[in-house]
């Protein structure tokens, strides 16, 4: 038996992914950029992707630039969006619950003089806009929050924080790391209101190594990777197009079935939820909003040893982002959850091909290490 509950991490790449990549790598493996007919074929498949992504997205294709991966998606809007508008000042606002490739790239900005408020999370893990409010000031230039918590699942509203931004007067850049939220809760750059937009391939059953940069049309930032004059000029590099390939493949089909995939990943969720807190009460549910999260905690057993529990039976959960090695969570210390709530904490995350039999599975198993498992 399999169980595979550790889909935030990443995921199982579909079938229709997986076979167009094959395709793609062996049999229309020409360059894109190249003139001849293998590179037009190539080409091809590039603006089929882009468009795929960008109906999924709903944008047009000419703001979709392809990427590795979510972490340089954030790394190339937060640095060169900050920079672009550093004349007018060096204030940045994110929050202390992001992924480690925001807070690794602001702290980078700091050690240049920028200048960067961490907000505190609510009590559910979100960012809240009137936070975002109280900390906006007239140098404030970029303003970068996660969608959905990659740990615990708290939506933010972005939609709410952009409103507020134009309603402030606000010139500041808008960027939100959508990687966890894409194909997850509804959305569309159109009306999200979002500046830049971070996504990746591989949350949604693409492959790995591909993600994506949504930048709207009029905002102006330079390239993070320069070179060649692939991705309009502002990506170099020979674009990887198996990867993206699967990566349009895979959003055409989890955006087609968003609303039902949806509706069983949360009936999933709310089963495990159901089920771990009948049977073991002393279960507390940390955060929530997203369809595809839950982070639940066995005060006073440690989740290491669950999961190592769990793994044996071939049931596969994680302790909090699979990015992060070793220490407590950040993004649990920042909702200032006690050190033995942390410490018992696990991830469990759906996809679509999950099964109500595998929450069984899992909360039988959960039940029978706290039954069986020494207490701290």
């Amino acid at each position: 038996m399999e169980v595979y509950l550790d889909n935030a991490a990443t995921t199982q790449v579909c079938r229709e992914a997986a076979d167009i990549a094959y395709k793609v790598m062996t049999e229309c493996y020409g360059n894109p950029s190249s003139t001849h007919t293998k590179g037009r074929e190539a080409k091809a498949y590039l603006d089929t992707a882009r468009a795929q992504i960008a109906k999924a997205l709903g944008c047009t294709p000419a703001e979709v630039y392809f990427t590795s991966c979510g972490s340089e998606s954030d790394v190339w809007a937060i640095t060169k969006g900050a920079e672009s508008l550093a004349r007018r000042g060096k204030h940045i606002i994110s929050s202390a619950v992001e992924h480690d490739a925001v807070r690794k790239t602001l702290a980078e900005l700091e050690t240049r003089g920028f200048e960067v408020t961490y907000l505190a999370p609510e009590p559910d893990g979100s960012i809240s806009v009137e936070s975002v409010k109280n900390a906006l000031r007239s140098d404030t230039v970029l303003v970068t929050l996660m969608m959905v918590n990659n740990e615990t699942g708290a939506v933010t509203d972005i939609a709410g924080v952009a409103k507020m931004l134009k309603a402030e007067g606000s010139k500041a850049l808008l960027h939100t790391d959508a990687v966890q939220g894409f194909m997850k809760v509804p959305f569309k750059a159109k009306t999200l209101g979002a500046d830049m937009i971070s996504l990746s391939g591989h949350k949604i059953h693409a492959p790995k190594g591909i993600g994506a940069l949504y930048i709207k049309t009029g905002v102006k930032i330079k390239p993070l990777i320069r070179g060649g004059a692939q991705e309009s000029g502002m990506r170099a590099g020979t674009e990887a197009m198996p990867q993206i390939a699967a990566f349009g493949a895979a959003a055409e089909i989890a955006f087609a079935g968003m609303k039902d995939n949806c509706e069983k990943m949360s009936a999933l969720r709310e089963q495990a939820i159901r089920n771990i807190t009948a049977t073991m009460p002393e279960a507390m549910v940390i955060g929530g909003g997203a369809p595809h999260i839950l982070s639940v905690s066995l005060s006073g057993w440690r989740s290491e040893v669950l999961m190592n529990y769990l793994e044996a039976k071939g049931i596969f959960v994680s302790r909090s982002s699979a990015c992060k090695k070793g220490g407590r969570s950040h993004v649990l210390e920042a909702m200032h959850l006690p050190a033995a709530v942390i410490d018992g904490a696990i991830r469990i995350s759906f996809s679509r091909f999950n099964t109500p039999e595998d929450v069984s599975a899992l909360c039988s198993a959960l039940l029978e290490a706290h039954d069986t498992l020494a207490h701290r």
